[in-house]
């Protein structure tokens, strides 16, 4: 079955209208416009909205923007982006808001697996990968939060994930990273209550999807789109935090009574 909102059995919510549905308050940005989670977000976002797709090697996005104008976006533009270079953040964010207007939603779609036996030999491997999914996320946030703020409006999308919830032996180079980003985007969200400025925290489990191509795929396994469409809804109904699927939080508590002599051992 095709992975679209319909295939996946996506009903209107109550109360909610098509307006709601839509970002409407200003263009969407992703950061890391390859990210497949972060495609399959802005095609449920784009229709009549410009759509800003941030990535390395930006001339080369061409099937993206075709899918997005298809998927109803009035523009597609495209800047080029690396998410490492966090001194370059600020300029970029003043750019895009300059050329299109100010950011109404912004994902955070970039990240990066690593490779956890290569990490515990290799300091600078393990270095990298933390800079990209907890620094460079923390100095982008930091950015957008600090623009969106002055003007009282404005959505942040963060991709925390189940690998955070309680860091296991098997990936704790990348799990310690998203429990630092989560830890972040909690306190981040609680500065930002009252403003005008909500952030969305979305703590899927695993995905199937390029990042883990040739990996077994975990019980409870989601898709791109499966992620893309409860971030959506969470968007539309204003939440501060979603888990996907929504199965995994009990266990995610569950698994904190666990004791560490038994958790260390666990490959997964």
């Amino acid at each position: 079955m095709k992975d679209t909102p319909a295939a996946w059995g996506h009903l209107p919510l109550a109360g909610e209208s098509e307006a709601t549905r839509r970002a409407t308050s200003g263009p969407v940005v992703i950061f890391g416009g390859r990210s497949e989670i972060g495609l399959e977000l802005a095609t449920r976002l784009a229709p009549g909205n410009t759509v800003v797709l941030a990535a390395r090697r930006a001339d080369h996005l061409g099937e993206q923007i075709t899918a997005l104008e298809a998927a109803g976006a009035t523009d597609v533009q495209v800047r080029e982006f690396d998410a490492d270079d966090t001194a370059a953040h600020p300029a970029l964010v003043a750019a895009i808001e300059a050329e299109v207007g100010p950011i109404g939603t912004a994902v955070l779609a970039f990240g990066v697996l690593g490779d956890q036996q290569r990490a515990e030999a290799d300091p600078a491997h393990a270095v990298a990968v933390v800079h990209t999914d907890y620094v460079a996320q923390v100095s982008l946030l930091t950015v957008l939060a600090a623009a969106m703020r002055a003007r009282g409006s404005g959505r942040l999308v963060v991709f925390s994930s189940i690998a955070g919830a309680r860091v296991r032996r098997a990936n704790y180079v990348y799990g310690s990273a998203k429990a630092g980003l989560d830890g972040f985007a909690s306190g981040l969200a609680d500065a930002l209550h009252g403003t005008g400025v909500h952030v969305l925290i979305v703590r899927p489990g695993f995905v199937i999807g390029h990042m883990t191509a040739g990996m077994e795929p975990a019980p409870l396994a989601s898709t791109p789109g499966q992620v893309a469409e409860a971030t959506a809804r969470a968007l539309a109904r204003g939440k501060g935090a979603v888990w996907v699927p929504g199965a995994i939080r009990p266990l995610i508590f569950a698994t904190r009574l666990v004791p560490r002599a038994v958790w260390r051992r666990l490959k997964r």
